[in-house]
């Protein structure tokens, strides 16, 4: 494979992992699948690239509009729908996850309602030229998606391990009720998982629209990708979704040089059903604190 393709496998990876680790956030302070990220990342880049066509507003101006949007979106749902579902059902898990699919599907269609059914550019934040290194051909969007999305993973690493709101979240994914019991704020950390998921997909978004221009119907591609590399990574340490990420980047960008497009999907779907009978807990499992 050409060594200028790895470079879009990096660039796939680290997208795909950063929402992957959205997902693993939600996980560990609810217990439930946000499979609503892929809208929430589609609605902050279509946003962003709407207001910057139509009202002419400043590209950056933009941008923190969509994330905001996307974070308050994802608490919103939390509040309105997660938690009294929880409540109501004592915990079940699969109320929770029919309603989140229905609100991906919902959002989809707004977007699409409001923001037109035609693609819309992406908007990239920073110049768009590009620099030669060696073989590869690298450009300022791109370097900015790679950049964002590894420091993000850091910073979420480090708030994970390091403060007290991580080590709350940590365990409540670890054992809800005792966490409960102990005085952890049970409430208030699913919530935050849930802001900072929509965060996460509200940065990740438009950074990568910026390479590949955005619709309505990005939702459900990129909700895929996150979900495959949290799935692959598994639900364990913070890096596990970017590993996971890389890994369907690579095979996915292997399969469309050497097969074609049209065994994207057929090789997709053989992985994660591969992973879900065989290896169901992914790569890397949690380390359990009792």
């Amino acid at each position: 494979m050409p060594l200028q393709l790895w470079v879009s496998v990096a660039a796939l990876a680290v997208f795909s992992g950063v929402l992957g680790l959205g997902y693993l956030l939600v996980m560990r302070g609810s217990g439930v699948f946000m499979f609503a990220l892929g809208p929430l990342a589609m609605t902050s880049a279509m946003l962003g690239s709407w207001l910057v066509t139509v009202y002419q507003l400043p590209k950056l101006l933009a941008f923190v509009i969509g994330v905001v949007a996307a974070t308050a979106l994802s608490a919103l749902l939390e509040m309105s729908i997660v938690r009294p579902l929880h409540q109501r059902t004592g915990g079940a898990e699969l109320p929770t996850v029919v309603a989140i699919v229905a609100v991906l599907f919902a959002l989809q269609q707004l977007a699409g309602t409001v923001f037109g059914r035609t693609p819309l550019p992406g908007q990239a934040l920073v110049p768009a030229s590009s620099w030669r290194l060696g073989g590869l051909v690298l450009d300022g969007p791109l370097l900015l998606l790679i950049g964002v999305g590894l420091v993000l993973l850091v910073a979420a690493g480090y708030w994970l391990r390091r403060t007290r709101y991580g080590r709350m979240l940590r365990a409540v994914g670890d054992n809800e009720r005792a966490a409960e019991i102990i005085g952890v704020p049970v409430r208030r950390i699913r919530l935050l998982a849930f802001a900072l998921a929509g965060a996460l997909a509200g940065v990740m978004g438009p950074l990568f629209a910026a390479r590949t221009g955005v619709s309505f119907e990005s939702g459900l591609q990129w909700t895929l990708a996150g979900f495959l590399a949290l799935i692959v990574g598994g639900i364990g340490p913070y890096w596990a979704p970017l590993a996971g990420g890389l890994i369907i980047a690579a095979l996915q960008t292997l399969a469309v040089y050497w097969l074609g497009p049209s065994w994207l999907d057929y090789l997709t779907f053989a992985m994660a059903f591969v992973f879900f009978v065989f290896r169901p807990q992914g790569l890397f499992r949690a380390k359990v604190r009792v």
